[in-house]
């Protein structure tokens, strides 16, 4: 479970306004690694469940942002990044208990990826077996998955984007950013509010439906993918 509060506590670097954004710059926010339409790759395809279309994007979106921020983790350290700082939003994390946990963000990161992975993980949950009914929760855990998955991404732009571009891996970031974007907007799974602080930057990579602006990092089929989490027939 998480939290945020504004007004963050410093976490030892500069804060990114200061360094005017980076990843709102004109040279980088055109960076894609491919130029599909994200707003009708979003749509519910007919003929499928809609539960099975959130279960296949949420688990594949998992994946991606798991595999981005490892790119940038060795960077990510308890010294580096002493609190999970968007902005001035500090996030915090929450046991089972509610007990509030005070963490950094690799450590905060970290509960994400463990929780995450426990869900997804979970036929109860996430079923794959045919007969097996999603749980009338589903919904719901989706949201807070999402949630999850804003936080980790919104914190890779604001702190660790210069060790992103360093890699040359803007244009994976930004397609998956627009595609998580634009996804939860198709179906409600994120609160405005809550993505706010990063609003900037989503109508920058969000506009003329998620496509890029030509300058992209090289060709790479459709997107982030979807991995297949249709039930066993």
């Amino acid at each position: 479970m998480a939290s945020r509060k504004s007004k963050a506590k410093p976490n030892g670097k500069k804060p990114a306004t200061e360094e005017k954004k980076m990843y709102l710059e004109p040279e980088y926010t055109k960076s894609r690694i491919t130029d599909v339409g994200f707003k009708e790759l979003v749509v519910l395809p007919r003929e499928i469940d809609l539960n099975e279309w959130l279960a296949s994007n949420t688990t594949t979106f998992f994946h991606h942002v798991n595999l981005q921020y490892s790119t940038i983790s060795e960077f990510c350290t308890g010294e580096a990044c002493q609190t999970m700082a968007v902005c001035n939003t500090q996030y915090y994390w929450y046991d089972e208990r509610g007990k509030k946990v005070k963490c950094t963000a690799p450590q905060y990161v970290d509960f994400v990826m463990s929780s995450v992975q426990k869900l997804v993980t979970d036929e109860d949950v996430f079923p794959t077996k045919y007969g097996r009914e999603f749980p009338s929760s589903f919904e719901s855990l989706v949201k807070k998955i999402c949630k999850y998955l804003f936080h980790v991404l919104a914190h890779i732009y604001w702190s660790h984007f210069k060790e992103t571009l360093a890699l040359e891996l803007h244009g994976h970031l930004n397609t998956l950013y627009v595609h998580f974007i634009l996804f939860a907007r198709e179906f409600n799974l994120l609160d405005p509010k809550e993505t706010a602080i990063m609003d900037d930057l989503t109508e920058v990579l969000c506009s003329a439906g998620g496509r890029g602006g030509g300058g992209g990092d090289g060709a790479s089929g459709g997107g982030t993918g979807a991995q297949n989490h249709v039930k066993e027939r």
